[in-house]
């Protein structure tokens, strides 16, 4: 057994899940700073095996594993993270106005689920001051985007009305935009009162169509090209509701989908309902979402049949389960439940757990792997009528 599992995690999960992570983040970035520190973290995480690199909406990612957001909420540590390696970071969510989130505690941790709850509600220092903190660091920002990639996730601000909401996301996108190689529309979070009425379709293309225009204007006023714009969705979404926002997204310039964000169901926990109960609301992730997020990743791809990019999101552990997630058609996927119970060395187990699986299957890319077992997983559509209008992955 790990250290990490043994002893470091049994510790750290006796004090409040919310002071531990800005403590432990707080001394692994310090450290990640001292002379020669970086070359003993990298070891942690191993340089990836070249046959895990994706290339995906024009953007080279070294591996496949991803940090969601969540994790690194102001763009503080993905210098840091990424030393782990990460194949991207994925920093947010940031809003348009500055903001407190929740009172605490508001960050909970399930062990006997694997899982956690939170109910953060997008606590933030706002778009203008993580922009201003990242011009000041700007070439570690280049140096990061060399190796690796910096996406942002933005999300809605608690004080602007759902009518407006598009405004207050291109604010963030307008100041956020020379630090990110992507951005992420958060509309998923169940805790932000309303935000997720905006993945009606038609709120959801007039929000999309916003920001891409604003893309297209910052990107010609920087003489570059738009980064990628993808959408986060819950996995609470009706079926017939994945396959709508997919038909949209498969016919729009949109890059790809996120799936998914946490859950508000609380259906099959082993832990005690007093405690759940205790707990209150929030959104849930971990294992539990683990069977759900694969059934929509694998509904996305019925309809999206690679001509877009999914991200496979929820209950990622282990090489397996993103082994799994892959084959039912993600190109990439994203941990975090799975990272603050699995370690820092989790990233280097899911690599050589996913080598593994590519041998077995004599697969040379793990960009071959996507999507191979689509159409197995349960709730998995038939291919779409809707896959052969596609304008290709962006």
């Amino acid at each position: 057994m790990s250290v990490w599992n043994s002893l470091l995690r049994p510790l750290l999960f006796r004090l409040p899940a919310e002071r531990v992570h800005h403590l432990s983040m707080g001394v692994f970035d310090a450290g990640c700073r001292l002379p020669g520190a970086g070359l003993v973290v990298r070891q942690l995480g191993g340089r990836p095996d070249k046959r895990l690199a994706v290339r995906c909406m024009n953007l080279n990612f070294p591996s496949p594993v991803c940090l969601a957001a969540g994790f690194d909420k102001d763009v503080r540590w993905f210098s840091s993270l990424g030393k782990l390696g990460f194949g991207a970071i994925e920093s947010g969510s940031v809003t348009g106005q500055a903001q407190p989130g929740n009172p605490p505690p508001r960050l909970f941790r399930l062990p006997e689920d694997h899982a956690l709850i939170n109910r953060m509600g997008f606590n933030s220092r706002g778009a203008e001051a993580v922009a201003n903190s990242l011009h000041k660091r700007m070439e570690q920002v280049r140096r990061f985007r060399k190796a690796a990639v910096l996406g942002i996730n933005l999300g809605k601000s608690k004080s602007v009305p759902l009518q407006q909401a598009a405004d207050d996301y291109e604010f963030s996108l307008t100041k956020l935009f020379p630090f990110a190689d992507y951005f992420v529309v958060n509309v998923s979070s169940p805790n932000t009162s309303g935000l997720r009425d905006l993945q009606q379709v038609e709120m959801l293309q007039n929000l999309a169509n916003r920001l891409i225009g604003q893309l297209d204007k910052l990107a010609g006023d920087a003489n570059s090209s738009p980064p990628p714009l993808l959408l986060k969705i819950a996995p609470d979404l009706t079926d017939d509701q994945i396959d709508e926002i997919a038909g949209f997204v498969l016919n729009s310039r949109v890059s790809g989908v996120i799936a998914t964000n946490t859950t508000i169901s609380r259906t099959g926990l082993k832990s005690s309902p007093q405690l759940v109960m205790q707990i209150g609301d929030g959104g849930l992730s971990g294992k539990p979402l683990a069977e759900r997020s694969l059934e929509v990743v694998s509904r996305l791809y019925g309809v999206l049949q690679g001509k877009k990019t999914i991200i496979g999101v929820g209950g990622i552990f282990d090489g397996d389960d993103a082994w799994q997630m892959i084959t039912a058609g993600a190109n990439l996927v994203q941990l975090y439940t799975g990272f603050i119970y699995g370690g820092p060395g989790c990233v280097h187990r899911i690599h050589r757990g996913l080598v593994h699986r590519m041998d077995q299957a004599g697969i040379k890319s793990i960009q071959d792997a996507a999507g191979k077992s689509a159409g197995s997983c349960p709730g998995s559509p038939s291919p779409s009528p809707l896959a052969s209008t596609g304008n290709g992955q962006s």
